[in-house]
């Protein structure tokens, strides 16, 4: 006798009284119209206010649109000879730092994926170590080291009967530190590739007789192409907007970029706001395009030869470069990361703010932990602290929540506009954080919302910029999860809400987990799109920071930045444990 088994019949619920067609109309329109509305006031009304300030001649504000005329005069601020010089050495600076970036992140890609080079797994490490140390902290310690009057590089080289080594203070100095610093982005990207290679065309080129140099030459790194230009591409689009490392080290060097110029224009005395917008724009306009580049560059990744069967790549023997690349790998860690942190230790220990000659670090009271104790008692600290933590935890929380509606809307549901969702959720990338936070300052001066002023619009800013990043993180892993287990539970009974909350939620924890990590770190470090929205009372740490540099506080200021990177590191070690927990 035969049993078939056969799945029971889905319960039937019963429709809200009215026309079934009206409500599945409702349905489908009211979620993505929520999140659309959400969408629009964190980037749309910012992205429109900086287009309308940059076409008329009054800033926005309360009362003031209706009094605003159309004009084109704004952009004259574009033919001015600083506007022409600062377009230039935003281009110089951007396609500079990009190939820097890219000969340290492809390099340490190809030792820690491709190759027998000794502590492959701790290059890994330095590979990914600068991301967890901000730009901003890490220009500031760049100029306690190559200050050209009292850096410590300098210092030391004075010492030995050396004149001096460096002047960061320069484009090469500008261009040294932003490479440094975003040749992570580079490594994840061509690490990656080079990890998932299928090994076949190497195998084949090797047992045709074809030498170690040949077969990288014309196998290996044109299937990686895609993966070195996309990153390129995108570093050069970061470089270009980067505020924090352009200030800090340009600025003093007389080296002045299109954010430094709209930041400089927003301060100045009158407030030159409407030209700032005219800059703003045409840096936007820019930016989108190269974004738009990178984009069609990575998505041609594809031409490499990943399969669906399991492969191994194979590790290629450097024989007697073995060392010298891992020294290499150890000198690009200890620029990046070990020399700037001796550096802020240095200065926020020294009881001296000058100095001139090496000994007199080690004189009888030269150092000294008394500063470093006043600040942790400093009542301001504390705040600034609080500040940073209700701000990263906000944006955190509520982002990841957003992140996941919007996620589950693409690619749950077959709601009215979802695609628009994601199209408008994956703007920001292409819109410079000074832009957005310049946006955002008008939009919450003229809506009739009492947000501003608070920590609110600081958590507001902060996900109109990050929402990118979640947005990418959650949707890779709900595209992962099969909808069928939420299905089932619908078909047993449960109410779409239950089941989203008792199988999907569950089921996508560690994603959930990491891109709240994610977001709570971004935004505890956040700067640039925060600058114009903070009041006495809602001061951040990261701006904090800023204050301190910009008053020619560096003790301060690296005291600050020590504790910054404490924090940071928290939170390093929590997404850490997290990963640990996913592999297992």
């Amino acid at each position: 006798m035969t049993t078939t088994l056969s799945r029971p019949p889905a319960v039937k619920k019963a429709e809200p009284k009215g026309s079934p067609a009206g409500v599945r109309a409702i349905k489908r329109v009211l979620p993505s119209g929520l999140q659309l509305i959400i969408l629009t006031l964190l980037v749309l009304f910012p992205v429109g206010f900086v287009i309308l300030a940059a076409f008329t001649d009054t800033s926005p504000g309360p009362g003031s649109l209706g009094e605003a005329s159309f004009t084109i005069t704004n952009f004259k601020v574009l033919f001015t000879s600083s506007a022409l010089t600062a377009m230039l050495n935003s281009a110089l600076v951007g396609l500079g730092s990009s190939i820097v970036a890219l000969v340290i992140g492809s390099g340490m890609a190809f030792l820690a994926a491709r190759t027998n080079v000794p502590g492959r797994k701790l290059i890994y490490f330095f590979g990914i170590a600068p991301l967890f140390l901000p730009a901003l902290v890490g220009a500031l310690a760049w100029a306690q080291l190559g200050s050209p009057a009292s850096g410590y590089i300098n210092v030391v080289a004075r010492a030995v009967g050396v004149p001096d080594l460096i002047n960061i203070y320069s484009f090469g100095g500008l261009i040294f530190v932003l490479g440094l610093y975003y040749a992570p982005y580079t490594f994840l990207m061509v690490h990656s590739a080079l990890s998932l290679m299928n090994p076949d065309l190497e195998d084949a080129a090797s047992l045709h007789g074809a030498p170690l140099s040949k077969m990288l030459r014309v196998i290996t790194f044109p299937l990686v192409m895609p993966a070195i230009v996309g990153s390129g591409i995108l570093v050069f689009a970061l470089t270009v907007e980067n505020f924090p490392v352009a200030q800090v080290i340009g600025v003093p060097g007389q080296i002045d970029t299109l954010p430094t110029l709209i930041y400089r224009l927003m301060n100045a005395s009158p407030s030159r706001q409407n030209a700032a917008a005219a800059i703003a724009v045409v840096l936007t306009a820019l930016l989108m395009i190269v974004v738009f580049i990178q984009q069609r560059t990575v998505a041609k990744k594809q031409y490499t030869t990943v399969s669906g069967k399991g492969v191994r790549a194979r590790r290629i023997p450097l024989r007697t470069w073995r060392w010298p690349a891992a020294i290499a790998a150890w000198a690009y860690f200890l620029l990046a990361v070990v020399l700037p942190i001796a550096a802020l230790l240095i200065t926020a220990l020294q009881t001296s703010p000058y100095l001139g000659q090496l000994n007199e670090l080690f004189e009888p009271g030269a150092l000294s932990f008394y500063s470093m104790g006043q600040t942790l008692q400093d009542a301001e600290f504390w705040h600034v602290l609080r500040n940073s933590v209700i701000v990263g935890l906000g944006t955190a929380i509520i982002g990841t929540a957003l992140c996941f509606a919007l996620s589950y809307t693409r690619y749950r549901t077959h709601a009215w506009g979802r695609k628009a969702l994601e199209y408008i959720a994956m703007l920001p990338l292409a819109i410079p954080a000074i832009v957005l936070g310049l946006g955002l300052l008008w939009t919450w001066l003229t809506l009739p919302i009492p947000v501003y002023g608070t920590l609110i619009v600081l958590v507001i800013a902060c996900i109109a910029v990050f929402i990118p990043q979640g947005y990418r993180g959650v949707s890779s892993s709900i595209v992962q999860l099969d909808k069928d287990l939420e299905d089932s539970a619908i078909m047993l009974g449960a109410r779409r809400h239950k089941a989203i909350s008792f199988v999907t939620v569950p089921l996508l924890r560690v994603g959930l987990s990491s891109t709240f990590l994610l977001l709570l770190m971004l935004g505890m470090r956040e700067l640039t799109a925060v600058l114009f929205l903070f009041t006495s009372d809602t001061r951040l740490l990261s701006i904090a920071i800023f204050d301190a540099y910009d008053n020619g506080s560096f003790q301060q200021a690296a005291e600050l930045s020590l504790l910054y990177i404490v924090v940071i590191g928290v939170l390093a070690v929590l997404a850490r444990r997290l990963g640990a927990k996913d592999v297992a």
